[in-house]
């Protein structure tokens, strides 16, 4: 996604941004409130405030690049019932977030799209398909199982015991890993056939 030489679809596309980043965190933190950690509200995470999730770099990242994250929700394992089923649920609720809201996207423009465009014009479509293309941007990119994504967290859930040692090493260099990758265009392997799995859920 390349924004830097359009700003008025730059523009068009902080809506979606900011929405996608907040709501994923937010759904992070409920999720884990469900399950018993209460770790995200006390810090004050338990919330759609933008500002409370910002990570300048992963904004950055998504705005430009296509990829990126918000600031991690904390939360505490030892608060969870069940810690390995909690952790896929805590882990997987961001994805979750996002998928729902293409969706409702999407429905809307079926169902509503002809007066949304009479209302808005190009302008308020072009914001509704960026919030769909955000949303699953970003739901594709944190199912990629390397730290500090979401589907690292997955995958930590299913490590038999034996083998979490070489998780947390690579939990300690995920995010040198995963610039390497981004940088060198490698995510793009791992990136395009989740992305395009989970187009294949949109009710088009």
């Amino acid at each position: 996604m390349r924004l830097l030489h359009d700003p008025v679809r730059l523009l068009l596309t902080i809506p979606a941004l900011v929405w996608a980043l907040s709501f994923h965190e937010f759904c992070h933190g409920l999720a884990a409130r469900l399950v018993g950690d209460r770790t995200a509200e006390r810090y004050g995470r338990l919330t759609l405030n933008p500002l409370a999730h910002f990570d300048i770099v992963g904004t950055l990242m998504l705005l430009f690049v296509g990829f990126g994250w918000a600031k991690p929700v904390p939360i505490n394992t030892r608060y969870f019932r069940h810690p390995r089923m909690d952790l896929i649920i805590v882990s997987l609720a961001g994805v979750a977030g996002n998928i729902l809201t293409a969706v409702l996207s999407v429905l809307f423009l079926r169902f509503c799209g002809e007066w949304w465009y009479g209302l808005t014009g190009r302008a308020g479509l072009t914001v509704v398909i960026q919030m769909i293309n955000i949303n699953m941007g970003l739901a594709a990119f944190n199912l990629i199982p390397i730290p500090p994504l979401d589907g690292s967290r997955v995958l930590e859930a299913f490590l038999p015991y034996k083998y979490m040692e070489y998780y947390y090493w690579l939990e300690r260099y995920g995010m040198i890993i995963l610039l390497v990758l981004l940088m060198t265009g490698i995510v793009d392997v791992i990136f395009e056939p989740i992305i395009n799995l989970l187009w294949m859920l949109l009710p088009y």
